[in-house]
Protein backbone atom coordinates (compact mmCIF):
# COMPACT_ATOMS: atom_id res chain seq x y z
CA UNK A 1 0.00 0.00 0.00
CA UNK A 2 1.60 3.15 -0.91
CA UNK A 3 1.71 5.99 1.35
CA UNK A 4 -0.86 8.71 1.44
CA UNK A 5 -1.02 12.44 2.62
CA UNK A 6 -2.07 12.62 6.66
CA UNK A 7 -4.98 14.66 5.46
CA UNK A 8 -6.48 12.45 2.95
CA UNK A 9 -5.87 9.68 5.93
CA UNK A 10 -7.74 11.73 8.16
CA UNK A 11 -10.98 11.81 5.64
CA UNK A 12 -10.66 8.31 4.15
CA UNK A 13 -10.98 6.88 8.31
CA UNK A 14 -13.89 9.75 9.00
CA UNK A 15 -15.67 8.20 6.08
CA UNK A 16 -15.21 4.69 7.14
CA UNK A 17 -16.19 5.61 11.26
CA UNK A 18 -18.84 7.77 9.91
CA UNK A 19 -20.22 4.43 7.68
CA UNK A 20 -20.33 2.41 11.01
CA UNK A 21 -22.99 5.19 11.93
CA UNK A 22 -24.77 6.50 9.25
CA UNK A 23 -26.41 4.34 6.23
CA UNK A 24 -25.38 7.16 4.01
CA UNK A 25 -22.24 9.58 4.23
CA UNK A 26 -22.54 12.75 2.31
CA UNK A 27 -20.56 16.08 2.08
CA UNK A 28 -21.86 17.84 5.32
CA UNK A 29 -21.72 14.82 7.37
CA UNK A 30 -17.65 14.85 7.15
CA UNK A 31 -17.77 18.26 7.19
CA UNK A 32 -19.25 18.25 10.60
CA UNK A 33 -17.64 15.65 11.58
CA UNK A 34 -14.01 17.01 11.13
CA UNK A 35 -15.08 20.58 11.58
CA UNK A 36 -14.01 21.46 8.21
CA UNK A 37 -15.91 24.08 5.56
CA UNK A 38 -18.42 22.18 3.02
CA UNK A 39 -15.79 23.55 0.52
CA UNK A 40 -13.21 22.24 2.12
CA UNK A 41 -14.45 18.91 1.88
CA UNK A 42 -15.74 18.86 -1.72
CA UNK A 43 -12.31 19.95 -2.49
CA UNK A 44 -10.71 16.84 -0.70
CA UNK A 45 -13.25 14.48 -1.92
CA UNK A 46 -12.57 15.65 -5.12
CA UNK A 47 -9.02 14.64 -4.58
CA UNK A 48 -9.74 11.20 -3.18
CA UNK A 49 -12.36 10.35 -6.21
CA UNK A 50 -9.33 11.00 -8.25
CA UNK A 51 -6.63 8.46 -6.57
CA UNK A 52 -9.69 5.78 -6.81
CA UNK A 53 -9.72 5.92 -2.72
CA UNK A 54 -13.35 6.59 -2.61
CA UNK A 55 -16.86 7.07 -5.27
CA UNK A 56 -19.81 9.27 -4.93
CA UNK A 57 -22.83 7.93 -6.86
CA UNK A 58 -25.70 9.53 -8.34
CA UNK A 59 -27.53 10.59 -4.97
CA UNK A 60 -23.85 11.72 -3.74
CA UNK A 61 -23.39 9.38 -1.34
CA UNK A 62 -19.50 8.86 -0.67
CA UNK A 63 -17.92 5.44 -0.27
CA UNK A 64 -14.37 3.66 0.50
CA UNK A 65 -13.23 2.10 -2.26
CA UNK A 66 -11.03 -0.96 -1.74
CA UNK A 67 -7.74 0.36 -1.60
CA UNK A 68 -9.74 3.69 0.15
CA UNK A 69 -11.28 1.39 3.29
CA UNK A 70 -7.78 -0.49 2.96
CA UNK A 71 -6.41 2.86 4.82
CA UNK A 72 -9.30 3.97 6.89
CA UNK A 73 -9.29 0.84 8.28
CA UNK A 74 -5.39 0.88 9.32
CA UNK A 75 -6.08 4.51 10.49
CA UNK A 76 -9.05 3.49 12.53
CA UNK A 77 -7.30 0.28 14.22
CA UNK A 78 -3.69 2.72 15.30
CA UNK A 79 -6.72 5.22 16.46
CA UNK A 80 -8.19 2.86 18.54
CA UNK A 81 -5.56 1.09 19.89
CA UNK A 82 -3.21 4.58 20.71
CA UNK A 83 -6.55 5.94 22.33
CA UNK A 84 -7.08 3.25 24.82
CA UNK A 85 -3.07 2.50 25.47
CA UNK A 86 -2.67 5.94 26.45
CA UNK A 87 -6.08 6.09 28.62
CA UNK A 88 -4.59 2.71 29.86
CA UNK A 89 -1.54 4.58 31.51
CA UNK A 90 -3.36 7.62 32.14
CA UNK A 91 -3.66 10.14 29.76
CA UNK A 92 -6.68 12.06 30.08
CA UNK A 93 -9.31 10.80 27.33
CA UNK A 94 -9.56 14.13 25.58
CA UNK A 95 -5.91 14.33 25.33
CA UNK A 96 -5.31 10.57 24.82
CA UNK A 97 -8.25 11.31 21.52
CA UNK A 98 -5.99 14.07 20.04
CA UNK A 99 -2.30 12.40 20.88
CA UNK A 100 -3.42 9.15 19.08
CA UNK A 101 -4.90 10.86 15.91
CA UNK A 102 -1.42 12.25 15.54
CA UNK A 103 0.16 9.28 16.57
CA UNK A 104 -1.68 6.84 13.98
CA UNK A 105 0.15 8.74 11.07
CA UNK A 106 3.66 8.87 12.09
CA UNK A 107 4.78 5.43 12.56
CA UNK A 108 5.22 2.69 9.91
CA UNK A 109 3.54 -0.31 9.86
CA UNK A 110 6.06 -2.42 11.14
CA UNK A 111 6.69 -0.38 14.16
CA UNK A 112 2.96 -0.27 14.93
CA UNK A 113 2.86 -4.22 14.30
CA UNK A 114 5.90 -4.53 16.97
CA UNK A 115 3.94 -2.43 19.61
CA UNK A 116 1.00 -3.87 19.28
CA UNK A 117 2.14 -7.30 19.70
CA UNK A 118 4.40 -6.10 22.88
CA UNK A 119 1.50 -4.87 24.43
CA UNK A 120 -0.96 -7.76 23.04
CA UNK A 121 1.71 -10.18 25.15
CA UNK A 122 1.82 -7.64 28.28
CA UNK A 123 -2.11 -8.06 28.52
Amino acid sequence: MKKIEQSKEDYLEAIYVLGQKIEAVHNIDIASFLGFSKSSVSSALKKLRQENLIQIDERNVISLTKEGEKVAVMMDQRHRFFTDMLIKIGVDPQIAQEDACRMEHVISEETFQAILEAFQHQS
